[in-house]
Formats: structure tokens, sequence, C-alpha cells
């Protein structure tokens, strides 16, 4: 089956339930939960676990989950890994240093961030332990139940598209130095038939023995014997004194808006703080290019600032809402100038892939969450018995001492991660996330703009035409070829070295949501993905 985006599709209405995913079979699999009766935690663990079989270039067992929860009241959950015991910033360079350490297990930035890829860029996978943290507090079906769907698509495979096969060609270039992986997923094309046992074998135990069948035994033996082969630090003690937490989700105000984000280690304040910085503007008003021009600038200002603050909370220097206070909102503002670029710092890239999606239920039950391996399938590390590939989120960490991020043992490094709600007078009205990793609280930024000081449908918001900014060379603007030369002008003008991209690019993040109305769910899945919708 080939799945075909809608492109200007409508976003759908469903009166009891509805759901979005960035693949059609997960959707499919969540659909089935809402139709049986299931509620939106139910759906969306069931819909999270089929992506990690179908997309696990994007997420899966060995990575990580963030969730926002509302149930009458907001609640946030915080699933970040942590680093080794071992980890500090001389032992990875004194590990990676060595001429026989393979290029891909190497340092960044000069030495100054951690490897992109290998065993030292591993953390601890906190997924398994969220979904049954989610289930045990909301959920009304099993796990084992819940998984049935991925169980079945793991052990008797699924047939490629042509663009789940583009992803896995793509993602062949990067990690063509690790043997386990391309046994598993090497060669693969449109049509071939993805088979894995493992992955199955592991959904089963664990669905029987529960989430301590993961991280002790067995499946942690495994996990550690692959990293340790390599080189790297993790042991059985790193994944035994694994937890997650529930949060009190930030607030901040955006026009007669409250928007709700996840706290560090996230980069929600960042999403806060721009919109904070915007709510200054008239963007209603604005020509279209300075309006496009006003958003960029405060994006590099909050991830410059996310940078320089961001990270395990147990670790910051000053709270998060140090961030959003008026005087600080204030001081950012006054910077740009609405008739030029700001000539400012590099900052630090946080690329990755990432699966948002989000549920709601007729009881009023709704969740928005994300999962991911962080940059494709992770470190390059597959468990081959388990099917697990290790996420790579340890990639983001510093190893310059005395900076905000640096790695440190059983330290959170900074996430990308930030599933989202919008709530008029206390209630929420729009439930909603992104994948992208340094592109989300941009995509959070211009999706709600649209929305909010336009009035622009929810569907509509997410098809427009997106660009996104590199904290590397801020100079360049990425930007989907559907906006008008007069705009590209102008902004070039401005003094934004414009990239033109295809229409849809991937790398402008997969958006979806799902907006409260007086009849119901309306429904929002982005065309940049193989996502659909579900509901009731």
């Amino acid at each position: 089956m080939e799945a075909t985006a809608p492109r200007i599709a409508a976003a759908r209405r469903y009166p009891k339930a509805g759901l979005a995913t960035p693949h059609y079979l997960a959707t499919e699999a969540g659909g089935e939960v809402l139709a049986r009766g299931g509620n939106a935690i139910d759906a969306i663990v069931a819909a999270n676990l089929v992506l990690g079989v179908v997309t696990p270039y994007l997420c899966g067992v060995g990575g990580d989950l963030f969730a926002m929860v509302w149930d009458g009241s907001l609640h946030g959950y915080l699933g970040a890994g942590r680093a080794p015991g071992a980890a500090t910033p001389h032992a990875v360079v004194a590990a990676t240093s060595d001429e026989q350490v393979p290029p891909t297990h190497r340092t960044l930035a000069g030495g100054t961030r951690a490897p992109g890829l290998g065993p030292h860029s591993v953390t601890v996978p906190q997924a398994i332990e969220g979904w049954f943290t989610l289930l045990e507090r909301w959920g009304s079906r099993s796990f084992g139940d819940l998984a049935t769907a991925a169980v079945r698509l793991a052990r008797e495979g699924f047939d490629l598209t042509t663009t789940g096969a583009e992803m896995f060609a793509g993602a062949a270039t990067i990690y063509s130095s690790f043997s386990a992986w391309n046994s598993r997923y090497g060669g693969l094309g449109p049509g071939a038939r993805l088979h894995q046992p493992g992955l199955a074998d592991l959904l089963e135990l664990v669905a029987s023995d529960g989430p301590e069948a993961y991280y002790r035994g067995p499946v942690a033996e495994a996990i550690v014997e692959t990293v340790r082969a390599d080189g790297g630090m993790l042991d059985e003690g790193d994944l035994t004194g694994h937890a997650g937490e529930f949060c009190d989700p930030l607030r901040a105000p955006y026009r007669d808006h409250e928007i709700a984000e996840l706290p560090p280690p996230t980069q929600g304040v960042t999403a806060l703080e721009i919109l904070r910085i915007l709510d200054g503007f008239d963007l209603a008003g604005a020509e279209p290019a300075t309006r496009q021009h006003l958003i960029a600038e405060a994006v590099k200002r909050g991830l410059l600032d996310r940078d320089a603050y961001v990270t395990d909370p147990d670790h910051m220097l000053s709270p998060a809402g140090a961030l959003l206070v008026d005087e600080h909102i204030a001081g950012q503002r006054n910077t740009i100038d609405p008739g030029g670029v700001a000539d400012l710092p590099p900052g630090a890239p946080q690329r990755g892939g990432t699966a948002y999606l989000c549920a709601a239920d007729g009881d009023g039950l709704l969740v928005s969450l994300i999962q991911s391996n962080f940059f494709a399938f992770g470190s390059g590390l597959h468990v081959a018995r388990w099917g697990i590939n290790l996420q790579n989120r340890g990639s983001s960490f510093s190893l310059v001492p005395g900076s905000v991020n640096v790695i440190a043992p059983a330290k959170r490094p900074m996430h990308t991660l930030i599933p989202a709600m919008v709530l008029r007078d206390g209630h929420p009205w729009l439930v909603f996330g992104s994948m992208g990793g340094d592109a989300q609280a941009q995509v959070h930024a211009q999706v709600l703009t649209r929305r909010i000081d336009d009035g622009t449908e929810i569907q509509e918001a997410i098809h427009a035409p997106r660009w996104r900014l590199e904290p590397d060379d801020w100079a360049v603007m990425r930007i989907e070829e559907r906006f008008s030369a007069g705009i590209v002008d102008r902004l070039r003008e401005l003094g934004h070295r414009t990239r033109i991209v295809a229409a849809f690019d991937s790398g402008m993040g997969h958006a979806h949501a799902i907006e409260l109305t007086p009849t119901g769910y309306s429904v929002a899945v982005d065309p940049r993905c193989e996502g659909a919708t579900a509901g009731q």
C-alpha cells in the first residue's frame, strides 16, 4: 500500500475521539483501539509501538519519550535517559581520541561536542518505562493488548513504501560501517518486506514480564554487551537506575492564549521565549517578508539562550522561568531590527528525526506525545537479538568543562523534544507538536502564529510553507519553494541567505494537531510525512 499525504485536505472533525500520527499504519492501530473503546492513552501507546516498528528511522524501544496529558488538569512527563555513570568530558575525549577509533565514533566540532554516533552517544533509553508509566496512571488496556499490532507487523513484516525505502536508503549512507545495523536494514528498496523478529520477541517479553524485563536480565545484558563491545561505558547499573518523572509544564501567554510546554531538560522554554518575544510585534499587520524576518530573529535569540542555559534541571544555574520574565523578554525584543539581520554568534546544532503524535477521547482525555531515537536510527548500535536501535541522545552533550550542557555522570542532556498544548481561559484548545530537532521550536512559532494571529484553520496552518534556520550558520534560511518570489527576494534584502528546498520538505518537521471545537475534535496531519488521522 502506498500512502498518499493530502496536500490541501481539511482537518477531519471527530465528535468523540481523534488521533494523528506520522505513519498511516500507526494511525490504523491507534484508531482500532479507539474503536474498541480504548482511551486516548491506550490509542497513543498502541500507535507509538507501531511507529517503532514501521519508522525505526524516527523512534523506537531504544529511545526517549516525553508527554503532556490533560485529564482535567495539566501534567507533564519527562522520559529523558541519563548518561552512563562513568561519563565525564575527560573520559569521553580519552576514549575517542585514539587513531584506532572509527571516524563515526569521534567527537564533533573540533572535540567540543560528544560523538554523533557510536557507543559514546548512547544514553539510557526511557521509552519502555514511559509507556508503562502513562498506562499505569491513565490507561484502560494492558501493554500486551496494545502491542498486538506492533508485534504482528514486526514478526510478519510489512511492505516498504517508496517514502519508507528512501528513508532506509538515506540512513544506509550514515550507518554503512555498522555491521549489525546493515544485517537488519541494509539493501531495502520499495516493496521490500521488513521482518524484525527480535523486536517482536522483545515486545512479547515486556508484555509478559513488565518494564523490568527491559532494564534487567537478558535484554539489559545484551544492551550493555553491545555498547561495551564497541568501547562504550554503559553498564547494567545505569539501566537499573533509570527513572522518568512527572512535572508541571511551563506556561506563558501569547496574545489571548496560554502556551504550555515541557520544562528542562527540554527546549520547551525556548518555544515560549520565542513566542513571548513575538507577542510584542504586530505580526498580523506586518508586511509578509518582514513578518517572517521577525519570527526568524526571535528564533535565533531563543535558541542561543537555549544553548547558554538549558540542560538537566539538576545542573542548571538558574530556573527556566528566568528566560520568560518581562525584563529579559523586552531586552531580547529590543535587539531585533525589523529592517535587517543581526550579527549573532553561532549556536550548537541539534539535528534529529523523531515522531510526534497526539490523541483525544470522548471523556476529554488529551495526550501530546513525542518519542525519538534522536538522529534517524540513533547511535548506529543495533542490539540484534532484541531488535533495539540505541538512541544517540548523548550527542547533544558538550565536552567543554564549565559549559551548561557538559556531559557528567547520570546527567540528562538538553532535549529538543517538546510536545505542547494551547489553552484558552484555562481549558485546552489545541494539542500540538512537531518533530525536527532544532526546527521544533521554529515550527511551533510558525504554525501557532498562523493559527492565532491570522485565524487560519489548523490544517491550512500546518500545510502552509515553512522555513528553518541552522544554528551553526544563522545567515542561511532553508525555505520551501512555495514561498512567493517576492517574499524570498525581500528576505534576501533584509540580509537572509536563502536556500530553497522542495515543497513539503521533511526537514521542516512533521507537525500534527487536535483542535477542540464546539462540535468535536478537528484533527490535522502534516503532508510532509506518511501520516493519517483517525477518530470516532
